[in-house]
This record gives C-alpha cells, structure tokens and sequence, in this order.
C-alpha cells in the first residue's frame, strides 16, 4: 500500500475528480481531501492510496505536472505523519503539578 500526496488542487476539486485522474494507472483504494476543522472548507491537497507500489509509481510520476481545475499539480509520495513535530507549549493550568507549595505553619507563625 503506498500513500501518495497530491497538493495544489483547485478549492472545488471533488472526490471524484481526483480519483478520475489516477484510476487511469491502477486502483484506487481511498482518497482523503484534507478540510479545514472550523470552516470545512477544502485546504487544497489530499492524500490518495493506492494497494499496487508499482500502480503508485506509474500514477504518480504522470499525474505530477498535469493540469486540473487551471492548476498544475505536485504528486509526491506521502511521508509518514509525526506526531512528535506537534508541540505544544508545557501547561501551566490551575490544576497542574507546577504550583508552587505552600509554606510550612510554623513558618507563618513564627
């Protein structure tokens, strides 16, 4: 199974379309267009995989390059996704375990 990535698509680009264009080269076992969260709006790239290395090769090297929609799209194999570049700031909430301790009583009252 090979993932490959295709960006530059025209906002309105369907399911459809893309499969379209690479069922030519072999089968096509899912395709992803990646939306926004709030909006849903198409962010125009989207993931297509394919069972066959060799159908993924061939669709790929000839979609690369070809014109949809008035846009010339960019194929390329589709890395793994790494969930370790997501970083995010350490928490410092009201209910961590960061907060300072308080001081001893005989301390206050001394």
């Amino acid at each position: 199974m090979k993932s490959l990535y295709v960006g530059n698509l025209s906002f309105g680009v369907t399911e459809q379309t893309i499969r379209s264009l690479f069922e030519v080269y072999g089968t096509v076992e899912r395709i992803h267009i990646v939306t926004d969260r709030e909006t849903g709006q198409p962010k125009g790239f989207a993931f297509v995989e394919m069972p066959s290395d060799a159908e993924a090769e061939k669709a790929m090297s000839a979609v690369n390059g070809q014109d949809a929609g008035g846009r010339t799209l960019a194929v390329s194999e589709a890395r793994p996704k790494n969930t370790s570049s997501v970083r995010r700031p350490p928490s410092r909430g009201r209910f961590t375990n960061d907060a300072p301790t308080r001081p001893d009583k005989r301390q206050i009252l001394s």
